[in-house]
């Protein structure tokens, strides 16, 4: 029997592939969690063979999650499913070893297929996802410009930014100065949109 933990913050989603899941006569679904630091409560109390995350969740995202897990717990294997498939999200999957990335349209079918795969070892990426990961290529971003674009999503002043960042407001707005360019952006709330839509960020 493959114990099954769902992380959605969607209830009546997380519900109904619960109950799909569980018509499956080797799959048991042991735990439910409607955020990313739940699914981490849930999982090391269960210990289940395979956790399926919500790439978006409150608290934590499913690609923290299973970073965690894979520190914590090496034997869950991990399948992200998301409404956002966006590039860089499948290559910060893969990154820290997630073994499945489906779209949220997946039927029950393949996903009780891909669980099982990836309990015994295997790996599946949505091939329409993968296409479009490959085309974009990697983000043209350092670590640190992704992180200070990400602190100027919401609108915060520079000095703000600074402050959360442990940085001087000369070097943010180096930072965010260098990621406009790279992103052909025309200020960097451009910048930031941009990133986000691929992912980067």
């Amino acid at each position: 029997m493959i114990r099954v933990l769902l992380a959605d913050d969607e209830n009546l989603i997380r519900v109904a592939l619960a109950q799909m899941l569980d018509l499956e006569d080797d799959l048991e679904v042991v735990a439910q969690a409607a955020s990313g630091t739940e699914a981490l409560a849930a999982a090391r109390h269960h210990e289940p063979d395979v956790a399926v995350l919500d790439l978006q969740m409150p608290g934590r995202d499913g690609i923290e999650v299973a970073e965690e897990l894979a520190r914590d717990l090496p034997a869950c294997r991990c399948v992200i499913v998301t409404s956002h498939g966006r590039p860089g999200y499948l290559k910060r999957a893969l990154a820290v070893g997630v073994r499945g990335f489906l779209p949220k349209t997946t039927s029950a079918e393949t996903l009780a297929s891909v669980v099982r795969a990836v309990h015994g070892g295997g790996r599946h990426v949505d091939p329409e996802l993968a296409a479009e990961a490959i085309s974009a290529g990697d983000s043209p971003l350092t670590p640190r410009e992704a992180d200070v674009l990400e602190l100027a999503a919401d609108g915060s002043p520079v000095e703000a930014i600074a402050a959360r960042a442990s940085l001087s407001p000369g070097t943010v707005r180096n930072y965010l100065s260098s990621a406009v360019t790279k992103l052909g952006a025309v200020n960097r709330h451009d910048a930031a949109a941009t990133a986000r839509r691929m992912g980067w960020i």
